[in-house]
């Protein structure tokens, strides 16, 4: 993972690296109530510390510099993080067990949300330290969201899409049975039909999740429990499993993370591909090799009966409990989701952003095509597992879904076990 959702594809790949010890870990000082740390300091105003991972694409220390110019008394020092997802996620786990003061407001992958508000590391975003969500889609707003409790602010998004050829198939398909009876079309090009992400790593965790709730199943329910034992999370798993059997997703892709479906499907082996948004820009103008640069277009993911429902990736900004200046700390986050700076994510780091006015802005959709597919993908959206213990509930997902895509397990044992194992993380 390059730090962030920078529509790149080893975004998702860092997650997995996340280290189960890293969940564990004493809890903080705040509440959802907002006693003990988190009453502290609300009206402090003064410099911080603004923590996030690799600046990659050059988008905070621009916005960093704007904020100090406008606020020489209040200045923020950006510590620039590591580009690995789980040092980020420990880095941070270190800092806040120490309850350091000095890392005001941070940057937080949407999976870690849940984990550091449970252990009391978050500010509460209520009463003093209020934050309108209004102009947000409501799916962001739910990743920066426990217990009923705003902790952090939705900073940007993400979406998995459909990338179709469309010199082969003029119509996206709008539901996965749809695409499925596509598929003798790639036989008679000689082609693969379908893939997405299926090795045994986060991006599978991503994937199954997608089928199961694009079928009307849970992996854990609203609050936080074990729920994948369904007939719906069955049906949506039984779907990728019955399409590896028939040869629609072709074998070799259970080997494939972002980059190697990415590359299967610009060499024009593949039919459809689902993927994330960055594949766009690659796939039809960066890279010279493509071979489907003017031949693809894009979708929402097809589901059950219509559009499925997406993982949704991004990061989100939260404040830490043992600020000394949170009043400065909440001016900040309000100017670094600002509709100005959303537009500045998108133009200069390919971010999704997270004002669903900013999909159809004509300014941005004219130099980023794929932005209108995308909201109906984040709209659909479906958050990953929100668990104070994600580490333990993602290996879950992956290894038993792993195990039925090889055919290893049936479908009924692979979501039985899965379910087991999910009660028993801690």
């Amino acid at each position: 993972m390059k730090t962030r959702k920078y529509l790149l594809p080893a975004a998702m790949a860092g997650v997995l690296a996340m280290s189960l010890s890293a969940c564990g870990g004493g809890g903080g000082g705040s509440t959802a109530s907002g006693g003990g740390d988190a009453a502290a300091n609300l009206d402090g105003r003064g410099p911080i510390t603004y923590v996030q991972g690799k600046d990659n694409s050059n988008v905070v220390r621009p916005l960093v510099d704007k904020w100090n110019a406008a606020h020489p008394d209040q200045k923020v020092t950006f510590k620039e993080q590591s580009d690995a997802a789980d040092q980020q996620h420990d880095d941070l786990v270190q800092h806040f067990q120490g309850k350091d003061p000095n890392y005001d407001v941070v940057d937080v992958d949407v999976i870690w949300t849940a984990e550091f508000a449970a252990k009391g590391w978050l500010q509460p975003l209520k009463d003093k330290t209020a934050f309108d969500t209004s102009a947000m889609l409501p799916a962001t707003v739910k990743t920066a969201t426990y217990g009923g409790t705003l902790y952090a602010a939705p900073q940007t998004s993400d979406g998995g899409i459909l990338y179709y050829r469309k010199d082969l198939v003029p119509t996206p398909p709008k539901t996965f049975d749809e695409m499925m009876s596509m598929c003798s079309i790639a036989k008679q090009n000689n082609i693969g039909c379908y893939a997405g992400q299926f090795q045994k790593y986060e991006g599978l965790t991503v994937n199954a999740a997608e089928a199961i709730n694009s079928f009307g199943g849970k992996i854990v329910d609203d609050s936080g429990k074990a729920a994948v034992n369904s007939a719906e999370a069955k049906a949506g798993l039984g779907k990728l499993v019955e399409a590896f059997k028939n040869g629609n997703i072709p074998q070799e892709a259970i080997t494939y993370k972002e980059e190697d479906s990415r590359t299967a499907f610009q060499d024009g082996k593949l039919l459809f591909l689902r993927n994330w948004p960055y594949v766009y820009n690659i796939a039809s103008k960066t890279d010279g090799s493509s071979k489907v640069a003017d031949k693809f277009g894009i979708a929402p993911l097809p589901g059950k009966s219509g559009p499925g429902a997406s993982s949704l990736g991004g990061h989100n900004l939260a404040m830490s409990v043992y600020s000394k200046n949170k009043a400065t700390s909440l001016d900040f986050m309000k100017f670094m989701t600002s509709e100005e700076t959303e537009k500045f994510y998108a133009t200069q780091g390919s971010l999704a952003p997270v004002l669903g006015s900013l999909y159809t802005d004509p300014s941005l959709t004219s130099k980023l095509a794929y932005l209108p597919v995308l909201k109906t993908s984040i709209e659909n959206a479906v958050p990953r597992p929100v668990t104070p213990f994600y580490p333990a509930v993602t290996k879950a997902v992956e290894d038993n879904a792993y195990a039925a895509l090889k055919g290893e397990k049936t479908v009924d044992q692979a979501v039985a076990d899965m379910q087991s194992a999910i009660e028993a993380a801690k």
